[in-house]
């Protein structure tokens, strides 16, 4: 196809003109003449306006048009970087990267500015990156927040506050005109599932320091079940009731009956070297007259309130079965790219949809393998002082 010289754009009469690569020169009967580029944008074709030939030039339209086919082949949308360009470059992204520098400074913990920028890298980026802050309306915060607002309800919220965050900062420094329509926001989200007191759960950041707490506390079998509890994040009762013919040391696995799950189905948990190691430990509890590898004082399973105790000593304010929600919501904020399948599997949570269920007989072991050595590897901090595995033998006897 020959591409268009500037001779037969000044002299093109009514009608659709193609210059190549998508780009065509429009012109009205009334003579007034525009480019418009034509490109695929996820599964249909969509046309753009790249503006008027009395302010565009032919060259600047093909350079323009190359960038926007650029934008839609890496799954951006073009009109997104038409309005970066119109109200300049002050997208959502570089508004949240500038507010995080400018407040990072302010944190005790260097991790948990990691952590904030991360959470809208895996939830807000891929939808608002590219916008300009003059145009994120509710409706767009609305339409980020959905796909994660029940499944995994705290991060949302935390999602949530931090969009908001940036669009207030935005608005301090001039590059959008009102604050964050956070309450606009509010009206158009379905109402999450209650969340009582009874599962407050432990900011994952605080996590590896907490368990570092429970690592130099005296060995005992509430603190060693909590540990294994949470490195698991199996529930109470799962972990209160286990007995060792369900623990296989040469496979690395621990498979609870379906008499003791809650689905009724049996759930089989990858072990990683620390949950082995504390196993080991629990041996001088073991006794011939009963199965528990953590019993209580009268050779019945140890009791919840024992847990409980336990956590309160160490870290008050917080349930024992909220650790369960922490992982889930350290799941869903540092590793995005782990299949929430994959982390509902490892919390044994059954799939709500009849249909789905009955296609989904896997139970993805060897990725809940390598997403619980992940898991392990953050408890155990960047420090190993007091982990399981350097517990000597003369704090046992």
């Amino acid at each position: 196809m020959r591409r268009l010289s500037n001779l037969q754009v000044k002299h093109a009469k009514p009608g659709r003109h193609a210059d190549g690569q998508g780009l065509y020169l429009f012109v009205k009967p009334s003579g007034t003449k525009s480019w418009v580029l034509r490109v695929q944008v996820g599964n249909r074709r969509r046309d753009f306006g790249i503006g008027s030939t009395d302010i565009v030039t032919l060259t600047e339209a093909r350079n323009k048009a190359a960038a926007w086919r650029k934008a839609a082949k890496e799954g951006r949308d073009p009109s997104a970087e038409a309005r970066i360009e119109l109200f300049g470059a002050h997208s959502f992204r570089q508004a949240a990267i500038q507010y995080h520098d400018a407040i990072k400074a302010g944190w005790k913990n260097a991790k948990h500015g990691a952590q904030w920028l991360a959470t809208l890298e895996a939830h807000v980026f891929g939808k608002l990156g590219g916008i300009s802050v003059k145009e994120i309306d509710a409706a767009a915060i609305q339409a980020t927040l959905l796909p994660i607002w029940l499944s995994v309800p705290e991060t949302a919220r935390r999602v949530r506050q931090r969009i908001g965050a940036v669009l207030d900062y935005a608005h301090s420094q001039g590059w959008r005109d009102s604050e964050a329509p956070m309450r606009a926001v509010a009206k158009g989200l379905p109402q999450q599932p209650k969340q009582t007191g009874h599962f407050a759960a432990m900011p994952h950041a605080d996590l590896p320091n907490f368990m570092g707490r429970l690592r130099s506390k005296e060995l005992s079998v509430g603190c060693t079940a909590l540990q294994f509890l949470i490195l698991t994040s199996a529930r109470s009762g799962e972990v209160r009731g286990a007995e060792w013919d369900e623990i296989d040391t040469e496979l690395m696995t621990w498979t609870i009956p379906a008499l003791r799950m809650k689905a009724g189905i049996e759930h089989v948990v990858p072990l990683t070297d620390d949950a082995i190691a504390l196993i080991e430990l629990a041996k001088v509890w073991r006794s011939p007259t009963h199965g528990l590898i953590f019993p209580g004082q009268t050779g019945k399973p140890l009791s919840d309130m024992t847990l409980s105790k336990v956590l309160k000593s160490t870290s008050a304010g917080f349930t024992v079965h909220g650790f369960r929600s922490t992982f889930r919501d350290w799941v869903a904020e540092t590793l995005p790219s782990v299949p929430g399948a994959v982390a509902e599997a490892a919390l044994a949570h059954t799939v709500p949809n009849k249909v789905e269920a009955a296609y989904r007989r896997t139970k993805f072991i060897e990725q809940r393998r390598d997403l619980m050595q992940k898991w392990a590897d953050f408890l155990a901090g960047e420090s190993a002082q007091g982990h399981p595995l350097s517990i000597s033998s003369e704090m046992i006897q």
